[in-house]
């Protein structure tokens, strides 16, 4: 890799919207997105049978924004430490703000960008990706980050927005975002099987949420016209393991 390219890598990301980030402290964003991406993540790892429940000690969300996914990640999976890593020092400064107010004791922080992971290999238990990959421009080199700091049997949860959903007109309207490098949904499967992860077809699901969609969900809840089943997804959540 370039000595360049190697340097960027430190800040490969766009920066959110004035917009965006207002949208990240919302209740549709905690209620409507967070909430129901992590629902369906935690169904997607029911399927996987084991004898016990996994222990994840060591969580990291790759990139924690405001922190409102904290206090649900720790509640749901009990870590001994939970790393909240963002990019942005001011959203990490708020993310810690809002740990303190949830009376969170076991979070760390570290500011690095998903290209660039200031954790050592095999490290950690758990990668908490929500909606966040969008908004890198070196992916391929971020995934085998991912892959890096993961210890064998770690598991990524991802939840993310397709090209499809990123190239529509409402969101280059609203947000920002790398517009060459987003992915379909089954471009984003090659890239995380091809990083090394295992990917059981029973643990990826692809939501067709009202707010997803180009009309935000008006022909449906108006006029009852139910979505078409031949479509281009806009979304996609899946559960990727680092083999053993």
């Amino acid at each position: 890799m370039k000595a360049v390219k190697k340097a960027a890598l430190e800040h490969a990301h766009v920066p959110e919207s004035a917009f965006g980030k207002w949208f990240l402290r919302t209740g549709v964003w905690t209620h409507r997105v967070l909430e129901i991406a992590l629902l369906d993540l935690c169904e997607l790892m029911s399927h996987k049978s084991a004898d016990q429940t996994p222990q994840f000690d060591v969580i990291v969300d790759v990139a924690c924004g405001y922190g409102e996914s904290l206090a649900k990640l720790n509640s749901r999976f009990s870590p001994k430490k939970l790393i909240a890593m963002d990019i942005d020092p001011e959203m990490l400064d708020e993310a810690a703000k809002k740990a303190e107010r949830d009376k969170l004791d076991n979070v760390e922080y570290i500011e690095c960008s998903n290209s660039k992971i200031n954790l050592p290999d095999n490290s950690v238990d758990m990668l908490f990706c929500h909606q966040s990959f969008h908004h890198l421009i070196y992916m391929e080199e971020a995934m085998a980050e991912y892959f890096r700091v993961l210890r064998p049997g770690g598991v990524l949860l991802f939840a993310e927005s397709t090209k499809r959903y990123i190239h529509s007109w409402v969101i280059k309207w609203l947000f920002r975002h790398p517009m060459k490098v987003q992915k379909t949904a089954d471009e984003y499967l090659e890239l995380i099987r091809g990083s090394g992860f295992s990917i059981d077809d029973a643990q990826i699901s692809y939501p067709f949420l009202w707010w997803s969609r180009e009309d935000m969900g008006v022909m449906e809840n108006l006029f009852g016209r139910k979505p078409p089943v031949d479509r281009e997804e806009t979304l996609v959540n899946l559960i990727a393991i680092k083999p053993l």
